[in-house]
């Protein structure tokens, strides 16, 4: 098991990564976060909202079902948002460079990093 810090930091190791954070989907607060490039509590705020408007649309339309996770594609960047299945509540936010990134990779890593995230 990995502190969240430590975690956070295995992320930013991937290529192409600008900063990452873990964020608690109730309040919308950073439990941490790592990198530059985007103003994390603003992210962790509205990206909370995306995680929230996507279960309630689930929700009403009868998908029972859990998010994997939550692509954002811009210009320039990736986005990936990562429900922690183990910690109802709890979601993983990288952001990457799309020019100097491997979306697939930097997936996989998001899902080996949730694992070892202790609390």
């Amino acid at each position: 098991m990995a502190s969240i810090n430590e975690s956070l930091n295995q992320l930013l190791a991937v290529e192409g990564a600008l900063c990452a954070a873990v964020v608690d989907s109730g309040s919308g607060m950073l439990l941490g976060s790592a990198g530059t490039g985007v103003d994390m509590e603003l992210a962790a705020a509205g990206n909370t909202e995306v995680v929230r408007a996507k279960n309630k649309t689930m929700k009403a339309l009868g998908l029972e079902d859990t998010i994997d996770d939550i692509l954002i594609t811009l210009g320039k960047q990736y986005h990936i948002i990562r429900p922690m299945a183990s910690k109802e509540g709890i979601f993983i936010y990288v952001v990457l460079d799309k020019a100097r990134s491997n979306l697939a990779l930097a997936r996989r890593k998001v899902q080996d990093i949730e694992k070892l995230i202790e609390f």
